[in-house]
């Protein structure tokens, strides 16, 4: 307990979950809108609070607890390696880095794999290369997608279409254009000589669960050959199985020349990662881009771990068959709960479209113990753990179906509701 005083200068005794609430409430810029909710521990599905309340995670960290909380075989590897070197500058080789390298490369049919330290700083290192690649011919501009995300610094920022991003920290790095998602006219219209490459999330996680076509990629991948540029596939949310696959551009016969992923890459741990075709990797030499933390082998190690262990326990095949279950079971729901206008995604990466705002879903089921998010105002996100059980998708369904036929409904801002009708078109366009 911590003793602090009120305003009378009389001492009270404060538990360390309320006084870890109030230093950040003091001491953190005011980035979130955090639940007051301390979260202490977790077991595979399920965390804890501080007052021991158990909740089922549906949330996952957002796509990063994939083996869920405490995996006893990522807890056994974190504590040998910890003991042993937690880092260990770039400059020198670690045990751990090139086997890591070695694995990404099998699973994703890509080369080289370079590692940083997040996501967003992937697809800082992915726009590096392209640049780099195209700019002795003078390619330098950018095409992203509309209604994408792909991160927070400058550069990730920059091919991110969302305005209330995007907005306050303009001007951005400039070159980059925006297409149409799924749209092969659109996409065909902007892709012209200049272009150094396109970026794509092969299943958009923060703009609502929006799969890519086969059509679109393939034209995508044409064009890119076609004028000399990349095609660079951001599976920092959907890759390294989530979709049931070990990464979502494996449902189609073409590769990327860059892949970029992170958030379950190392269990919880921070690390990601640029893999790429040995082609461009040709144009890279020592100096031209680095990292301090990035590859270190504490994380490494347990990357090299997660892999292995979704391999070992054939979790993939727990992806497809709990994403087709829990699928089936939201759309039974979706024929009683008008509200539910479309349930769409892949394996363990599902979206839940409402026709009113998600908000007050999340937390009426956040009350009733269970953990999802809402994008976008109307989409509710699920990113379960791969290896949640067929009896916690029930649990899941039961809560869920309390949770929309009990709470209150708020209507969508307009503004939202303007945007879902292209977005649904596209959607059932991709299927």
């Amino acid at each position: 307990m911590r003793r602090t005083k009120n305003k009378k200068g009389a001492t009270r005794r404060t538990s360390p979950a309320d006084a870890a609430v109030r230093d950040a409430v003091d001491f953190l810029l005011p980035t979130y809108k955090r639940s007051p909710l301390v979260f202490t521990h977790g077991r595979g599905a399920v965390v804890f609070d501080a007052q021991g309340k158990k909740y089922l995670d549906f949330l996952g960290g957002i796509a990063v607890n994939a083996l869920g909380h405490a995996h006893p075989r990522i807890v056994k590897i974190i504590r040998r390696e910890a003991a042993r070197a937690i880092h260990l500058s770039n400059l020198f080789h670690n045990l751990h880095q090139g086997p890591l390298a070695r694995k990404l490369a099998a699973w994703s049919g890509l080369d080289r794999v370079f590692f940083a330290n997040s996501g967003t700083e992937a697809i800082d290192g992915a726009l590096k290369l392209a640049r780099l690649v195209g700019g002795a011919s003078g390619k330098t501009r950018i095409l992203a997608m509309e209604n994408s995300f792909h991160g927070r610094t400058f550069g990730a920022m920059s091919v991110t279409h969302t305005e209330k991003y995007r907005a306050p920290f303009a001007p951005l790095v400039p070159g980059v254009e925006f297409v149409r998602f799924n749209d092969v006219a659109d996409l065909e219209a902007k892709f012209d000589a200049p272009v150094c490459c396109v970026l794509i999330e092969t299943v958009q996680g923060e703009g609502g669960i929006h799969a890519v076509s086969e059509e679109f990629w393939n034209r995508a991948r044409s064009l890119a050959t076609q004028h000399g540029a990349l095609l660079i596939a951001d599976e920092i949310q959907c890759g390294l199985g989530r979709t049931g696959r070990y990464f979502a551009y494996q449902k189609f016969s073409a590769l990327p020349d860059i892949a970029v992923v992170a958030k379950p890459l190392a269990a919880g741990l921070p690390l990601g990662a640029i893999l790429t075709t040995q082609k461009v990797a040709d144009a890279v030499s020592p100096g031209l881009h680095g990292t301090t933390f990035g590859g270190g082998p504490l994380a490494c190690a347990t990357a090299l771990e997660f892999l292995r262990t979704v391999e070992d326990s054939r979790l993939l095949e727990n992806i497809r068959e709990r994403g087709a279950q829990l699928r089936a079971g939201l759309e039974a729901l979706a024929r009683k709960v008008p509200i539910i206008r479309e349930v769409r995604g892949e394996g363990l990466m599902l979206g839940i479209e409402l026709s009113v705002e998600g908000a007050p879903f999340v937390a009426a089921a956040l009350d009733r113990g269970l953990l999802i998010n809402c994008t976008h105002d109307t989409t509710l996100r699920l990113l379960p753990p791969y290896t949640v059980s067929a009896a916690q998708v029930r649990e899941f369904l039961r809560t869920f179906k309390a949770v929309l036929t009990q709470t209150p409904r708020v209507n969508a801002p307009a503004e939202s509701s303007a945007k879902a009708e292209p977005a649904r078109a596209i959607t059932a366009a991709a299927r």
